[in-house]
């Protein structure tokens, strides 16, 4: 079997190299594997069928300030937004401006107490995961994406450093949430194969079916950390897929989530209408912003 680079594969193929790379890292290029940092792809794989659906304007438009660097439009308030809610629901300590820094600049700017440093490090990285996300919205989410989104948001944490700890891979240790008991671990490749296959098994996505899956993703509990992070970032990238207004759950809505998560199935409204209360918010910066939706 003859095996080409990621650069040879692109280049006979007509495809860009990161398109190829990302074919490799998600598991869609049949028989490519990794010897240290280097894809080895088969000469005779068969490229993915992309199956793309049609860009809303809100997806355009992050697309398009994501790569022309804009600052003070919706991708810049997105990440701040999303990235310091999300983080700040998990116990970070930085502020909103102190987020808002590194995003612009790249520093801290002015600290009055002693900092974290993993709080920086998974802010840096949320940013990189929010990226991952538009770039991938039109693609189905598999567990290649699952698994890469937890590795990108871990990566160099301390918890990378500890030999038990699996980044970007699946816990292998039992855990709770809130004194619930999760999935096992032996368990969660299962389960989650079975959430992903119901779910991309949908003719159309609606409203209660994006909730329905982020309340079954945090009971599986996949990962020893980070689940509530990832589980927020994928329910961002499943409303830009299917065309429904995205929602950032904020601190002042952070009881009342966690209300809904443990009454889903019992009392769905608790959960829908927080959710909902959140999307209104997300309309008010589309419509300042001049977004269709």
């Amino acid at each position: 079997m003859e095996y080409l680079s990621v650069a040879q594969f692109a280049e006979k193929s007509g495809l860009s190299e990161r398109t190829v790379r990302n074919y490799c890292a998600t598991g869609k290029m049949e028989g490519a594997f990794l010897v240290g940092k280097t894809w080895n792809i088969p000469s005779d794989a068969v490229l993915p069928k992309r199956m793309k659906t049609k860009m809303t304007p809100l997806l355009t438009t992050l697309r398009e300030q994501k790569e022309s660097k804009l600052k003070g439009g919706i991708y810049h308030r997105t990440q701040v937004e999303l990235t310091y809610s999300s983080n700040h629901i998990e116990g970070s300590r930085l502020t909103k401006d102190q987020t808002r820094f590194i995003f612009e600049t790249n520093t801290l700017g002015f600290a009055s107490k002693n900092i974290n440093v993993d709080d920086i490090i998974e802010t840096v990285n949320h940013f990189r995961c929010i990226d991952f996300v538009i770039d991938h919205a039109q693609e189905k989410i598999t567990e290649s994406h699952i698994k890469q989104l937890h590795s990108i948001l871990k990566e160099s944490t301390s918890d990378s450093r500890k030999s038990w700890f699996a980044v970007g891979a699946y816990k292998r240790f039992p855990n709770e949430i809130g004194f619930e008991e999760t999935t096992l671990p032996e368990d969660v490749h299962s389960r989650v194969k079975t959430l992903l296959a119901a779910y991309n098994a949908l003719k159309e996505v609606k409203f209660d079916d994006i909730l329905d899956f982020h309340v079954q993703f945090e009971r599986i509990h996949p990962f020893q950390d980070g689940n509530g992070r990832v589980g927020r970032l994928l329910m961002f990238w499943q409303c830009l897929k299917s065309g429904i207004v995205p929602f950032i759950i904020t601190e002042n809505l952070r009881l009342y989530y966690y209300r809904g998560i443990q009454n889903w199935g019992k009392h769905n409204a608790f959960l829908r209408d927080t959710c909902l209360s959140a999307q209104d918010d997300y309309k008010a910066l589309l419509d300042y912003f001049r977004i269709k939706y």
